[in-house]
């Protein structure tokens, strides 16, 4: 029902189907869809996003580098047409992906950004997360503490020094 409503969740944690191939998972993110041949435009569009997973269609999910099982989450969410995307990084930097990964992520989360997707993001890199975002909020302990857009929380001196390593009060996660 949920999916049906236009939410898609790509899972913290990359969990993507292991023992079916990539363009197997990419089907089963259009489970709901009865439209074959947008479905396959689909798949292209995923493909042009992702080169790499058409390049391993036919790989077991399971096989992938961390980084190629994050893309494949990703492409299958974005298979179900979603309005909003559900997007948990937050434990990413310790799942082990690669700096250049992350930043190719990133890339992609503005781009379907770009294309009219609504992204919730949730993420702990700070600086990577507010350069995406139009609009963040700061949670700590669960309590909202900040709000703005991202330019605004990027210039904000107290962003800067707790969450950014700039200035004497820098924290370290």
């Amino acid at each position: 029902k949920v999916v049906e409503r236009g939410i898609a969740l790509v899972p913290e944690g990359r969990r993507v189907f292991a023992n079916l191939t990539v363009l197997e998972n990419l089907k089963i993110g259009a489970y709901l869809r009865k439209d074959t041949a947008q479905i396959q435009k689909d798949i292209e569009y995923i493909y042009k996003l992702f080169p790499r997973l058409e390049e391993r269609s036919w790989q077991l999910a399971g096989t992938l580098s961390g980084g190629e099982q994050q893309m494949l989450a990703v492409g299958r969410a974005l298979m179900c047409k979603p309005k909003i995307l559900l997007l948990i990084m937050m434990d990413e930097p310790s799942l082990g992906l690669a700096p250049l990964v992350v930043k190719d992520i990133f890339g992609i989360i503005s781009r379907l950004s770009a294309d009219g997707i609504t992204i919730l993001l949730i993420e702990q890199n700070a600086n990577a997360a507010l350069h995406a975002a139009h609009y963040g909020y700061v949670l700590e302990t669960g309590m909202m503490t900040l709000s703005g857009t991202g330019e605004e929380l990027l210039s904000s001196k107290s962003i800067q020094e707790a969450y950014l390593g700039r200035g004497k009060k820098a924290k370290h996660a």
